[in-house]
């Protein structure tokens, strides 16, 4: 009896429990509530700082897609966050947390950064496609690193894959201030300017990266759902045991899967610097490998919702830009708004799995 008492004298005031799966029509409909909520939260933030919301809201939808050159720039902020984003999602079908999505950008940044400076006289064709690849080859190594450290020694790979974001940035500096310093420059050092040779062609006015970037959501769906490697991931992510059972190599499946994670985010490094840069800077990621996450989790991991929440962050991310240059906000005000709506949106992603539970009276829950 004592025993019991003491197990629940210990058992918390507030439990977070996983619900039962809802019908698609209920979460939509939550889904629906949380935006409202979030435009009406966000709209009293605007009320505080004294502007009208109605007004910033038609600013911030206006500015991304007022004109042909605004619809451009929207495309362009989301090319590397849909590439990035796809990435990850392979390594969280898998349960492995893959955090490290900013320096296997600016790892495939690098790679093809190298060939853009010193071979840009190769002919055009030959120099995007080694681009490529060596965006492949670099984000890929990048991303296996942290899996050979867990597969064998059993490392933390949240923690891993995050350190080696901070690596690879300096890696930049490094590079910047040293062996790839531009001799031009005056005060700040900074890397050349690639050569239009070395850039990435324009379709409908906007680098090519937006076609990579549909053309590998179809490949990452195909692959996911309807291969053999898909399945597996499927089956590691969850249970390893379940996996080993099978029959299956988890190991070689976790060093494949990261590699290919990384792969994915290392050509958006490759897209970002060599279409929308045309050099390469400590600025290549951005922050959007870490967006890339939160985009991945709101689709959950579906590489096509994936390119419509990429688009709305876009949108959101581009028209929040308009909204500092026409009514002189400053960068915080528009990062909180944009913090407002997404702590309602993904707040509602959580109750829809998860609930509380508060202890009765005695200790029973």
């Amino acid at each position: 009896m004592s025993t019991q008492t003491g197990y629940m004298s210990k058992e918390p005031l507030l439990r977070v429990v996983k619900r039962a799966e809802k019908p698609t029509r209920q979460i939509m409909l939550l889904r629906a509530e949380a935006l409202v909520f979030a435009l009406v939260a966000g709209g009293v933030f605007i009320l505080l700082i004294g502007y009208n919301p109605f007004e910033i809201y038609g600013t911030i939808l206006s500015g991304a897609f007022r004109s042909k050159m605004a619809i451009q720039a929207t495309v362009k902020v989301m090319i590397p966050l849909l590439i990035s984003s796809l990435g990850v999602t392979l390594a969280f079908k898998m349960k492995f947390w893959n955090i490290g999505a900013e320096g296997q950008i600016i790892a495939g940044a690098i790679c093809a950064s190298y060939f853009a400076l010193y071979h840009s006289s190769w002919n055009h064709v030959l120099l995007v496609t080694v681009m490529f690849l060596a965006g492949i080859v670099g984000g890929g190594l990048w991303g296996l690193i942290p899996a050979l450290f867990r597969v064998k020694w059993g490392t933390n790979e949240t923690l891993f894959t995050l350190m080696l974001n901070y690596i690879a940035l300096h890696v930049v500096n490094f590079l910047r201030d040293g062996p790839w310093k531009d001799p031009g420059s005056q005060g700040f050092p900074k890397i050349a300017r690639f050569d239009k040779n070395a850039a990435l062609d324009k379709l409908l006015g906007v680098q090519i990266g937006w076609v990579v970037a549909l053309a590998l959501a179809a490949l990452v769906l195909f692959y996911l759902r309807s291969t053999k490697h898909g399945y597996e991931i499927s089956v590691v992510g969850e249970s390893s045991d379940t996996a080993r059972y099978a029959g299956m190599d988890v190991k070689k499946i976790v060093l494949r899967t990261m590699f290919l994670s990384g792969a994915v985010c290392g050509i958006a490094g490759m897209v970002q610097a060599t279409g929308s840069d045309i050099t390469l800077t400590n600025a290549v990621a951005g922050g959007v490998g870490f967006t890339a996450i939160i985009v991945a989790w709101l689709s959950r991991l579906n590489p096509v919702t994936i390119v419509i929440v990429s688009f709305l962050f876009s949108v959101l991310e581009k028209g929040s830009s308009v909204v500092q240059s026409s009514f002189g906000l400053s960068t915080d005000c528009a990062d909180v708004l944009q913090a407002v709506i997404l702590f309602f949106v993904l707040g509602c992603e959580f109750f829809i799995r998860y609930g509380f539970v508060v202890r009765k009276k005695g200790g029973a829950a």
